[in-house]
């Protein structure tokens, strides 16, 4: 009904409910196309009811309005219908019960729901949700954006309007100013709503666990390794003490070289001294 085109689903009345935000300004003209061919009241009249046909060809207008036009379209996709369905129907603890062990299950309930939520957001590339083999900084940088999302989500489009036939001012300065007290309290409700899914992400989220547990047996092998050793330090220590220990037997093996050349000389010369004592008293004996 055109009188209440603040709740049309303006794919669907376009057939574009499979493309939704995704879809290009080149397939919203071809579509609108296709439905002005089918449901113009000219090509209509006489066959049908012409006052529901002309009632549904407004709706195809205001669709092709809203969706062509930059700025009302982002506020309808701010309050698209369908995905406003899915966000009620987003997973919570209680769905995760009994499944801590399967990591599968939590990829695929939850990884779904941040890249609907990454269209919202001002900065990107958008980090998604990951796999559960991904590294400790890849898992940080993933909640370090998503704590800190910056979102162009506005909800500008559920504004009431102004009754009509009021010439009141205060009527319109009143309307007003309740719309822009809902609008920020919608936008602080859907701020503490994101927050609230990536804290719940973040409690379950098995790779906290296996990263804990990672972090933890590196913990214990260095208190094995007495003074903190990696296997690469501890290499290199071997190295060095059979680099110690060779010049060590080196130096051992030179001192007793010296020392047995010494004893050989000493020898040498005991033996030499002995012959001369003899000499002498042979030499004694004979005058």
């Amino acid at each position: 009904e055109p009188a209440n085109d603040q709740k049309q689903d303006h794919y669907q009345v376009l057939g574009l409910s499979h493309l939704r935000y995704k879809a290009t300004s080149e397939q919203i003209k071809i579509a609108h196309r296709k439905k002005v061919l089918k449901h113009h009241p000219d090509k209509k009249a006489g066959i049908s009811n012409s006052t529901n046909d002309d009632a549904f060809f407004k709706c195809i207008q205001k669709a092709f309005d809203v969706l062509t036009h930059s700025e009302k379209r982002r506020q309808f996709d701010s309050v698209d219908p369908y995905y406003l369905a899915l966000e009620e129907d987003t997973p919570t603890a209680s769905d995760f019960k009994g499944k801590d062990k399967d990591h599968d299950f939590f990829f695929k309930a939850m990884g779904p729901v941040f890249e609907r939520e990454a269209r919202f957001s001002k900065r990107t590339p958008v980090p998604m949700l990951g796999a559960y083999g991904d590294s400790k900084e890849t898992v940080e940088a993933f909640y370090d954006f998503w704590y800190n999302f910056d979102s162009w989500r506005s909800f500008e489009y559920l504004d009431k309007e102004v009754n009509e036939g009021s010439d009141s001012r205060d009527d319109k300065r009143y309307t007003e100013k309740k719309n822009k007290s809902e609008r920020a309290r919608r936008k602080k409700e859907d701020t503490v709503r994101l927050r609230s899914l990536v804290d719940l992400t973040l409690g379950l989220d098995p790779r906290i666990k296996r990263i804990k547990q990672e972090e933890k047996e590196a913990r214990e092998a260095k208190k094995k390794n007495k003074a903190g050793n990696t296997p690469a330090e501890l290499k290199a220590k071997a190295e060095e003490e059979k680099q110690r220990a060779e010049e060590e037997a080196k130096r051992k093996e030179e001192e007793e070289k010296v020392a047995r050349a010494e004893a050989k000389k000493a020898k040498a010369a005991a033996a030499n001294a002995a012959k001369k004592a003899r000499r002498a008293q042979r030499a004694a004996e004979a005058s």
